[in-house]
């Protein structure tokens, strides 16, 4: 400040204003009060139409009506969500582009050796929008009720059942991978170019069991096509409340969701930081996002930053093991 007040001595009087003004634009804003200044791009690193997209259009929609400026889904899809996750990485650190993570997110560190970007480092954790659990579900040819009896079966015939996913190092994928390592048990992973078509193949009998989102699974099981044994989450799903969780019917410990997580650049300013994660976090737990979650079988979260760092890099450990256990490589 004394440098200042002597550099401002010697300017021309008609200048100082001037000179004043310029260092209050330099300056960085001092609070996140008169943000967003103009419309926000929110990145989604999948096509229109998926869950994931779903999700992020109910919450632009919520977030451009209390901010007063538009905010605007982009979808970028392909390259195993490493496109759109590059994209956001290298946008301004300004709060104006987000990024809409997934499970992927925290996949791709181990199972794709070369990343663009750093995972860690790049980015700051806003909160976490919601997760689906998986559920778990047998062909109705197969001889086991529960998950007991599924594991006991797997056992007794090693790598003679084969399991489907909508691609390798998926979250799905991962889900049966998990499982298992878990319970000790092998079977044959055949990977598929969407959940419809594994999820075909198994009512058809060509694949024995999938783990596929309770929005994909649920009505099939429901309609008595496919026999749902378990859903992956510690606690019961809120839209599927009669079935058991894994953990408690056969695999203690067993855990792994499909969710949702907003993130911004790394170098963003606090105090915009923060507000982002209030006005997020209230838009998540808004009657008409948690409306469209549950229609999705999704259940809403609206973590602090803090808790949503902590659970990413709890997630990029233990996959990092199931991928390494798996033995996955990119193809």
């Amino acid at each position: 400040m004394k440098r200042a007040t002597r550099f401002f001595r010697f300017l021309p009087f008609p200048l100082f204003p001037f000179a004043v003004s310029l260092v209050v634009l330099a300056a960085p804003p001092a609070s996140g009060q008169n943000f967003p200044s103009r419309p926000v791009r929110l990145i989604v690193p999948f096509a229109p139409g998926g869950g994931t997209d779903i999700i992020a259009r109910a919450l632009a929609l919520k977030l451009s009506d209390k901010w007063g400026q538009q905010v605007v889904v982009d979808n970028r899809g392909g390259g195993g969500t490493i496109i759109a996750t590059e994209l956001a990485a290298k946008a301004p650190a300004d709060g104006h582009t987000l990024l809409v993570g997934t499970t992927t997110f925290v996949i791709n560190p181990s199972y794709q050796p070369r990343l663009p970007y750093d995972t860690l480092k790049d980015f700051e954790p806003v909160t976490q929008i919601a997760f689906q659990p998986y559920l778990l579900a047998l062909n109705n040819k197969i001889p086991a009720r529960d998950v007991k009896e599924f594991v006991a079966l797997l056992k007794a015939q090693p790598g003679a059942y084969n399991f489907g996913s909508p691609g390798t190092a998926s979250g799905t994928h991962l889900a049966s991978e998990l499982f298992k390592m878990m319970s000790g048990t092998s079977a044959v992973h055949v990977p598929y170019k969407g959940t419809a078509l594994a999820l075909a193949d198994v009512i058809g009998g060509q694949i024995q069991f999938i783990f596929g989102t309770i929005l994909a699974t649920a009505p099939h099981v429901k309609a008595g096509r496919l026999r749902g044994i378990g859903v992956s989450s510690p606690k019961r799903a809120a839209t599927l409340p009669e079935m058991p969780t894994i953990t408690e019917s056969g695999v203690p410990g067993y855990s792994a969701t499909s969710w949702a997580a907003v993130y911004a650049p790394a170098g963003v300013p606090h105090a915009v930081l923060n507000k982002l994660n209030t006005d997020v976090v209230e838009a998540v737990r808004s009657a008409e996002v948690r409306e469209r979650l549950a229609a999705d079988g999704a259940e809403p979260v609206g973590s602090s930053a803090r808790d949503l760092a902590a659970f990413v890099r709890s997630e990029i450990a233990k996959w990092a093991t199931v991928v390494k256990a798996a033995n996955l490589h990119p193809e």
